[in-house]
């Protein structure tokens, strides 16, 4: 029993000592020079040599630009080898031995070739040299990340680190959640930071490694990478929490520099510098910045170059599409981009006029806005229905909305004066026989010189001249008469007319008031040849004097008014009822006024003058001088008229 503890208690401790010194042991032997393993290889092909003598056999061999393995397959053969060769050699070789072994062409072609042996029996296997220990992972490396959370600060010191691990450990050391794409998993990030907040961190590390960082609305940042056409660019004004934009580098040497932020009030704010880039990528690039639903129903050709700061979506993109056969409809937060002749592209709108009348309205749209766009009239509700591109109805609601004011009424007072002066002289001295007449007369009074001598009284006058009968002048038959007469007549006639006419600003206001003459044109027509028939036609042509006026008032923006004033005047001067077509004057002025509201003006007055002279008498002595008094009678009219005009405008609003 005693001889037997004795034997365990050696035993253990020598258990102890091995176990002490193993790891030792283990580190000398990883410490020891490992063979170099072409030297393995050309040991095992010589020990293999004593077994197939083809190995010591010497080759003259002399190959440019051959396959790897072709060469081995001859040599193989030649020397009668049993190689098994990997098809994945495809290796081109040009080399040259003259009187070398096959084991040293072997391994020279292991090592130019980086090839690997296996040996089973005499069967040699050739392959490309797999390092075992290629997939081992490196150690973890210690991430230089600290955080102080007192003020919420990072420091970092990054020399190609992965970025989900330092991700990974910037969420453990802080609790922001922070989303990396796959396409990001394996990428090696670098670089220095010292005492920044982890947004602002996180976007330098964007900067410096070119991926983008995006923040949700929970406060989550997403990293993603670039796409194929996108770079990082810097800006000298960046926007609120935010240092960089995303250019967009076109294949056709264009590029655009898109960003899209949001206001205080949560629209969609883009900043856009585009250089002859495609429309579709920069639509693209804007929508998916600013995370909009749309769909693309046409492919959009062209390019386009703008430059535009804190614009809004809609409008930005607006400016992109006009001018161009595509347009857009928003249909439930959508985005429906395509042809304007689309099927759910075109959009029905109606507007209703609340001033103007739309017949008026619908013709001072510019074609270049209603081009494109179906417009109809719809009188009974005083509107237009617009059928077309949403943009362009828009547009056209702009431009009507700026047109549809108040229209002025103006109410023009208009007097018209006729001052009519007419003077009329008459004398003459007649005389006949007639049982009819009755003698006397008035001498003064109204009617002037109006008296007729019978035949006593002119007898009378005859004995009176023959005094104590000196001569006998005789006497008048019983029905003899003498009529001596002399008038002169003055007229004066004011006429007044007081019409009152309304119209819109920018129409003409008329107004005419006159008379209307007919007279007689007769034809005469002779119908057939054997027996003749005349058929008498006559027509009565009405002549129209009238005078009119026409006032086109234009209202400016102090409340003055400019009138455009015609008066066209015609007048008749020949007798009424005389034969063939009566004569008429006719006075025409045209004058442009300005004056202010409510205030009256006087257009000069139209002066006419006419002349009527008529004589009847015995020939020859009623065209002498004195004598022509005693045989003739005259009559001499002068008539005078003088029109006024005056106007006074009143301007409504109402």
């Amino acid at each position: 029993m005693k001889s037997l503890d004795i034997r365990s208690i050696a035993g253990a401790l020598i258990a102890l000592v091995v176990f002490a010194l193993w790891p030792a042991a283990r580190s000398f032997s990883q410490t020891q020079p490992q063979p170099d393993r072409f030297q393995v290889i050309d040991q095992r092909l010589r020990q293999l040599s004593v077994a197939v003598p083809g190995l010591k056999e010497t080759a003259d061999v002399s190959v440019s630009n051959g396959s790897l393995q072709e060469f081995l397959q001859g040599l193989a053969v030649t020397h009668n080898l049993n190689l098994n060769i990997d098809p994945s050699l495809t290796q081109h070789i040009t080399n040259y031995f003259s009187d070398e072994s096959v084991v040293s062409i072997l391994v020279f072609l292991a090592r130019q070739y980086n090839l690997d042996f296996t040996f089973v029996g005499s069967i040699i296997t050739i392959s490309p040299f797999r390092d075992p220990l290629a997939n081992v992972p490196p150690p973890p490396k210690e991430l230089m990340v600290q955080y102080n959370a007192s003020t919420g600060h990072l420091t970092m010191d990054l020399k190609d680190d992965t970025l989900i691990n330092v991700t990974k450990r910037i969420t453990r050391l802080t609790g922001q959640n922070i989303i990396v794409l796959p396409e990001l998993s394996n990428k090696k990030i670098s670089g220095y930071i010292q005492d920044m907040p982890v947004g602002g961190a996180l976007e330098k590390l964007a900067i410096t490694n070119s991926f983008k960082l995006n923040s949700t609305n929970d406060s989550v940042f997403e990293l993603e990478p670039l796409k194929e056409n996108e770079e990082l660019v810097t800006t000298e004004n960046p926007p609120p929490n935010s240092n960089y934009s995303i250019r967009t580098i076109s294949k056709s040497s264009g590029s655009s520099t898109v960003q899209v932020n949001n206001d205080k009030a949560g629209n969609k704010i883009v900043n856009l510098n585009v250089i002859n880039a495609p429309i579709k990528d920069v639509i693209k690039n804007i929508a998916e910045q600013a995370g909009i639903n749309y769909f693309v129903y046409s492919d959009m050709v062209g390019n386009i170059s703008a430059n535009a700061k804190n614009m809004p979506f809609e409008r930005v993109l607006g400016f992109i599409l006009q001018d161009s056969k595509y347009t857009y409809n928003v249909d439930r937060g959508v985005y429906m981009i395509g042809d304007r002749k689309d099927e759910g592209i075109r959009a029905m709108k109606l507007i209703q006029l609340q001033y103007r009348s739309v017949d008026s309205l619908i013709s001072v749209i510019p074609p270049e806005l209603r081009q494109g766009v179906e417009i109809k009239e719809f009188r009974e509700l005083n509107s237009f229905l617009l059928s077309g591109s949403q943009p362009q109805m828009t547009e056209i609601e702009a431009f009507v909305k700026q047109i549809d004011k108040v229209v002025p009424m103006i109410t023009l007072e208009v007097i018209l004066i006729d001052i009519t002066k007419t003077r009329t002289v008459s004398a003459g001295l007649s005389a006949g026989t007639s049982d009819s007449v009755a003698p006397g007369g008035s001498i003064l009074g109204s009617g002037g010189l109006n008296f007729t001598f019978g035949n006593r009284d002119i007898n009378q006058f005859l004995s009176n001249i023959g005094l104590n009968n000196t001569f006998n002048l005789g006497k008048v038959a019983p029905s003899f008469y003498v009529n001596i007469s002399a008038l002169e007549s003055k007229n004066n006639v004011d006429v007044h007319q007081t019409p009152k006419l309304s119209t819109l600003n920018g129409h003409t206001a008329s107004l005419s008031i006159g008379s209307t003459r007919y007279y007689t044109n007769q034809t005469q027509n002779v119908l057939g040849s054997l027996s003749t028939q005349t058929v008498v036609t006559q027509q009565y042509i009405p002549v129209e004097a009238n005078m009119a006026i026409d006032i086109l008032p234009i209202v400016s923006g102090d409340d003055q008014v400019t009138l455009t004033i015609t008066v066209n005047i015609t007048d008749f001067t020949s007798a009424d009822g005389a034969p063939g077509p009566p004569e008429t004057s006719t006075s025409k002025y045209k004058s442009i006024i300005r004056i202010r509201d409510e205030e009256m003006v006087l257009l000069g007055g139209l002066e006419r003058t006419e002349r009527d002279e008529t004589a009847s008498g015995i020939p020859i002595l009623s065209r002498i001088p004195v004598l022509k008094w005693l045989f003739s009678q005259r009559s001499k009219t002068l008539t005078k008229v003088v029109s006024v005009v005056f106007v006074r405008p009143k301007i409504s609003y109402n």
